[in-house]
């Protein structure tokens, strides 16, 4: 051995230990031969190692393979070994569809046997939507892995959502995933055309009526109504008492609003001075309680008066009263 824990071993024919320095040993013995014999020990250790042919040490030590190696490759190299004969097996088999539905695609099952698995979703921002809801429109279920994720992809999806005003995805790795939304909120329902959709503060559609939580928003009717809807909610607020029998707001040639009442009456109220005109109508109804009476309108547009459309069976009471107060009133000129 040299000096740095080394076997010597010849290098060429010749060296110490070879067939060709047994040869040149027999030729040296050999009666009538001439020359010297080589120290072959010496020039192999000299070629071999010159730091141990001078006496110096090596101060560097040799690392076993297997300790060079990252971690657990022996692990992931089986795993993908048997998982490929497997894929193999069950494509040959015709049931790889069936086991790629069932547990997912043979990607996603690996990283989840390395730990990258979806463990955790944190969905915030939630107003209206349920996490279900997200979920299912975003694509995830328990058989994908994080790797393999499309965060962009995600958010476009949610985006599309009506009730999704923008989104933001990210992953944490090893097996975390964060989602935060900000929703449009729901602030009128807007029929036009026998359609009902859900629309925002600014009148933006949102979609269509579906949705039963939904159904208690106010109700506006008409052309371009969706984009006056703060305005019938203000009026709402003007109505106090009566806000709870007003039905829905009618948007009248983009110009007035005509309120429905709950008892089928209509408000005609004018285009300019509509709250002053609704306050008019508080006080009627508390002081005679006009929208209990037969009638089918009240017109408030004129602000010196209110006229009063009545019901068919009210109008031909009125008429038939009206008559008899005439002929009273004729008897009494005869006398």
């Amino acid at each position: 051995m040299d000096g740095g824990g080394r076997v010597l071993e010849p290098l060429i024919a010749g060296f110490p230990g070879g067939h060709g320095d047994r040869m040149g040993a027999a030729r040296a013995a050999a009666p009538g031969t001439t020359g010297s014999a080589i120290p072959w020990a010496g020039l192999a250790r000299w070629v071999v190692s010159p730091a141990a042919a001078l006496g110096l040490r090596r101060r560097s030590v040799s690392v076993p393979l297997a300790h060079r190696l990252p971690p657990l490759l022996g692990t992931g190299l089986t795993l993908g070994f048997f998982g490929a004969v497997g894929i193999y097996g069950l494509a040959l088999g015709g049931h790889y569809g069936a086991v790629r539905e069932a547990v997912g695609e043979p990607r996603d099952i690996v990283a989840k046997a390395f730990g990258f698995g979806l463990n955790r979703i944190t969905i915030s921002g939630l107003a209206t939507l349920s996490e279900r809801e997200v979920l299912a429109a975003a694509g995830i279920s328990p058989k994908v892995s994080l790797p393999f994720l499309g965060a962009a992809d995600i958010r476009e999806r949610l985006e599309r959502l009506p009730l999704v005003r923008g989104a933001t995805v990210r992953k944490l790795y090893p097996n975390e995933l964060a989602i935060g939304l900000v929703e449009r909120i729901p602030f009128a329902i807007w029929q036009k055309d026998g359609d009902l959709r859900v629309v925002a503060a600014d009148g933006t559609a949102i979609d269509a009526l579906r949705d039963p939580r939904l159904a208690g928003l106010p109700l506006v009717v008409g052309d371009m109504a969706n984009l006056r809807a703060p305005e019938y909610l203000a009026l709402l607020d003007a109505a106090g008492p009566l806000r709870s029998k007003i039905r829905a707001g009618m948007l009248v040639s983009g110009r007035r609003w005509t309120l429905k009442m709950a008892n089928g009456v209509d408000v005609r109220l004018p285009e300019q001075d509509a709250a002053p005109a609704l306050a008019r109508l508080v006080r009627l109804d508390r002081e005679g309680h006009i929208l209990d009476k037969d009638v089918l309108a009240i017109d408030l547009r004129m602000p010196d008066r209110v006229v009063f459309r009545l019901t068919e069976e009210a109008a031909a009471a009125r008429i038939e009263s009206t008559k008899k107060k005439l002929q009273r009133g004729q008897k009494g000129v005869e006398t």
